[in-house]
């Protein structure tokens, strides 16, 4: 894998967005008197710890030159930003002013990072 580490940063935010809309989707499609076993084997579930496993892999290979003090960020950021999006169109979630706002700050702090890493 001889990606670009910012790209690998980028894949493994959007792992994590795709991770956590799944989990989100597993919660919500579980019958109301779910099991232990149907809630954790169920493929929403399973298939979000997938992506969770994909995205610390690339994440541990942009270490390899990349700081953690600016990957990092960047990673969570961006999986807050991809995930917020997603999640309007996935789940109807709402798009208010304040989350407007929040996701301008994020992506301008990733680009400051992405500037100074």
């Amino acid at each position: 894998m001889n990606a670009p580490p910012m790209i690998l940063v980028l894949a493994a935010g959007l792992n994590s967005c795709i991770g956590n809309l799944l989990l989100k989707w597993s919660r919500a499609s579980l019958p109301a008197h779910a099991g232990l076993v149907d809630t954790f084997l169920s493929l929403g579930f399973v298939g979000g710890l997938a992506f969770y496993g994909f995205n610390v892999v690339l994440f541990a290979k942009a270490l390899d030159s990349m700081e953690v003090s600016v990957a990092y960020p960047i990673l969570a950021g961006s999986g807050f930003a991809m995930l917020m999006v997603a999640s309007y169109y996935v789940f109807g979630e709402p798009l208010r002013l304040h989350k407007w706002i929040g996701l301008a700050l994020i992506v301008a702090g990733i680009i400051f990072l992405a500037r100074g890493g």
